[in-house]
């Protein structure tokens, strides 16, 4: 029979066209967010998320805890240290059990349960390394060590570590994380998920680098003209203008020098493929060698970004974003010496990795835009169950609810932070233009009870955040705050106006009481183990 298009049947379709439309235009749908970015001016470093500063108040979950009987303990510990942010590995061996078949149900698993408990997320793509080892290659790569080879040592054993050379290995892993960026880009608009780490501490334990033939080939060739350029030479003590093989170049170093560049370029291949389609802010951890010391690459992770081969990773690797020190070295002269030389202008300082010291944290804070202790479902839970305090947790706390006036301030430099120092003088200065902040440090209330003390007990520290030229933020542990006149103000009578003790709740200062009494005598406002917000009004009297 042959469809009649009466006026009934038009006016029909017309009522069902529009109620279609309506139904399309009220359909719930997630629209797509800025992309997170890493900005900089004048040499300070800023995380954008949603378009404003975002300090990364994290946590990294254990190793192999993206199971889903694992991720209720991890959420729980999150939310117990009022973390913002979770980094958690994406293993490439579940993502990709059969070559060219793809799992994304762990992705969005992930994704899910982020979103219901409102905490940001930094995956972790542990692939061709993790620790200087191949652990979460696809079995169907470990059984093919001839077409997915590990490096040669120099007797010629193949050690427990992949070779950078390994061709067939790297173009796996740029499809297999390829395929990772783009399910994020389709499955994750709103950028819950703000920045990805690829690999994890890439490099080599167990030998300096690959002495296979193919290997030696490549060290027997001239150096990449990348590599030659004025500025990266000039950051390595190498004259402008030298040419040559690599050990004609780069003379004791030369090894060292070769590994991290082909590391850096095969992790360069991979980021440059996943960054095509997805360009989320990308970065690769570290294993840190002592930088005060200079040891041989014998006796660290060779190949990764060491702080002494930074500018070759920065030539070889333009995709990755940023270089991040895992943070497990000691003593204040030896961490301190680290966060100076992550922080650089082309290079923003981010600890993806740290244990359960938080002295230096406000030091990040005033240089960085993230913190993140390692394996907090185990360490935090230890904790939880402890009856002292959590300090990570009284810390961000605190913070977090200021996570992005602090990001702000920090890229405007307003942050100024000071740690007790492990040994010596237990008073710090800070210059604060018209101003000195003075902090002492020890346990205890009165001024003659600051005694001296062992050094693991020194884990005092102190934050100063200028808001204007006579009023100022401080948060700190075991120790007291004052302050001297100086610049235009040197030598006048001074006072404290108003000091306020609070806290921070959706982006304003609440005020808890004001310590206009006895906490501002006696040499000024003492805080205690638990971190204390205090708010300075200051003025002078001529």
């Amino acid at each position: 029979m042959k469809f009649q298009f009466t006026p009934v049947r038009m006016l029909y379709t017309l009522v069902l066209f529009a109620l279609v439309n309506i139904a399309v235009s009220c359909a719930p749908s997630t629209p797509e967010a800025e992309m997170p970015r890493i900005v900089e001016n004048e040499g300070r470093h800023a995380l954008l998320v949603d378009g404003e500063p975002f300090f990364m108040f994290g946590g990294q979950s254990a190793n192999s805890s993206t199971w889903p009987k694992m991720l209720p303990g991890v959420w729980s510990t999150i939310e117990s240290m009022h973390a913002n942010t979770l980094e958690i590995p994406i293993y490439w061996e579940q993502f990709e059990p059969e070559p060219g078949k793809f799992d994304y149900s762990m992705i969005q698993m992930v994704l899910d349960q982020a979103r219901e408990r409102d905490v940001r997320l930094v995956l972790l793509w542990f692939a061709t390394w993790k620790n200087g080892s191949n652990h979460y290659m696809p079995q169907w790569m470990k059984n093919d060590p001839q077409k997915y080879p590990n490096l040669m040592n120099k007797e010629g054993r193949y050690v427990d570590s992949p070779s950078p050379h390994a061709t067939a290995s790297m173009e796996a892993d740029a499809k297999a994380f390829t395929e990772f960026m783009a399910y994020l880009k389709k499955a994750d608009p709103q950028h819950t998920v703000i920045m990805v780490q690829v690999q994890n501490e890439p490099g080599s334990w167990y030998s300096v680098r690959d002495y296979s033939p193919a290997a030696q080939q490549l060290f027997e060739q001239p150096v990449p003209e990348a590599l030659l350029q004025a500025h990266v030479l000039e950051q390595l003590n190498i004259p402008a203008g030298a040419r040559g093989t690599w050990a004609e170049v780069f003379g004791k170093d030369a090894d060292e020098y070769f590994h991290a560049w082909h590391v850096a370029s095969y992790i360069e291949y991979v980021a440059a493929a996943g960054k095509a389609v997805n360009p989320l802010p990308m970065y690769v951890n570290v294993a840190l060698r002592d930088p005060l010391t200079n040891p041989p690459a014998t006796q660290y992770e060779s190949g990764g970004a060491t702080d002494n081969v930074i500018p070759i990773w920065k030539a070889a690797a333009p995709s990755i974003d940023l270089l991040a020190p895992d943070i497990y070295l000691r003593g204040d002269k030896t961490v301190l010496k680290v966060i100076e030389l992550y922080n650089r202008p082309d290079n923003a300082l981010m600890v993806p990795e740290t244990g359960g010291n938080v002295k230096y944290l406000y030091k990040v804070i005033e240089n960085g835009i993230g913190y993140a202790p390692f394996g907090i479902d185990g360490r935090r839970g230890a904790a939880a169950a402890s009856d002292r305090p959590d300090p990570l947790s009284q810390e961000y706390k605190l913070l977090t609810p200021m996570a992005g006036k602090l990001a702000q301030w920090s890229f405007e430099g307003r942050i100024q932070s000071v740690v007790e120092p492990d040994e010596g003088e237990q008073v710090q200065r800070i210059n604060l233009g018209e101003w000195e902040a003075v902090i002492m440090f020890g346990r205890g209330r009165r001024l003659d009870l600051l005694q001296d003390q062992q050094p693991q007990n020194r884990t005092g520290k102190a934050m100063i955040i200028k808001l204007d030229e006579n009023e100022f933020m401080a948060v700190g542990t075991t120790c007291r705050f004052t302050f001297n006149p100086i610049g235009k103000n040197e030598g006048k009578n001074w006072q404290y106006l108003k000091v306020m003790e609070g806290y921070y709740e959706n982006g304003e200062f609440q005020m808890i009481r004001i310590l206009n009494g006895d906490q501002t005598d006696w040499g000024g406002p003492y805080v205690g183990e638990t971190p204390t917000l205090l708010h300075f009004s200051l003025g002078v009297r001529e």
